[in-house]
């Protein structure tokens, strides 16, 4: 694939790197040379000094024939004109897009841009790992409001219905592995000690069933 990188902070120089690494054509964009240049001496693709929003910058960068675009600088309002030129200008297919300032996240879901927020995943990943010690989190989407979590049913909870543990919950259960062997889980089901459930749920969800489960806070 063809990737355009557009911010060499650490952020961007971290993901050309992995994106090299991985075999893809990337292209770095940055307004700084001392940024470009501070990039892993190992690193194989190009380097484009220029501002983002510059016509020739984005036609030297490749924007045309780019697959996917990560705008990566620390001004919000910068990575959502570029993100906006790209995929209106540029038709680029596949496009995200950071969010520096946790504040701002609405303006770039104005533009309706896929957007991660380091510091709301973050803190929504360090809250999660120091107080839901018995529940593993195991996917987080978007910026950590809906997370996939992986649970062992307790046997106080043996024989009890998983509509019963589901119900009235921000959660909802993707999959139940018995024996090892997993299933679609069927809310009339009945649990088993031991079982390993998924649930994708929210940060409320999970309490709730924390709390369901008797697990204290």
């Amino acid at each position: 694939m063809k990737l355009v990188v557009v911010g060499c902070g650490r952020v961007g120089a971290e993901l050309a790197h992995r994106f090299a690494h991985r075999g893809h054509e990337v292209t770095v964009v940055d307004h700084q040379s001392h940024a470009l240049a501070a990039i892993s001496p190992d690193f194989v693709g190009r380097v484009v000094e220029g501002h983002p929003l510059s016509q020739d910058t984005m036609h030297r960068a490749g924007m045309a024939d780019a697959d996917g675009v990560a705008v990566v600088t620390d001004n919000d309002t910068l990575n959502a004109v570029v993100a906006h030129v790209c995929r209106t200008v540029f038709h680029v297919p596949r496009l995200v897009v950071r969010n520096y300032d946790p504040h701002r996240m609405p303006l770039l879901e104005a533009f309706g841009l896929h957007a991660v927020g380091s510091i709301m995943w973050g803190a929504s990943r360090l809250e999660e790992m120091l107080f839901n010690t018995d529940i593993e989190a195991v996917f987080s989407a978007g910026n950590g409001e809906v997370e996939l979590f992986e649970l062992v049913i307790p046997a106080s909870w043996h024989g009890r219905r998983l509509s019963e543990l589901m119900a009235d919950t921000e959660a909802l259960a993707a999959a139940i592995t018995r024996n090892g062997r997993a299933a679609l889980p069927a809310a009339d089901g009945h649990l088993e000690s031991g079982d390993l459930l998924h649930v994708s749920a929210t940060t409320q969800g999970i309490e709730a069933l924390r709390a369901r489960l008797g697990w204290e806070a």
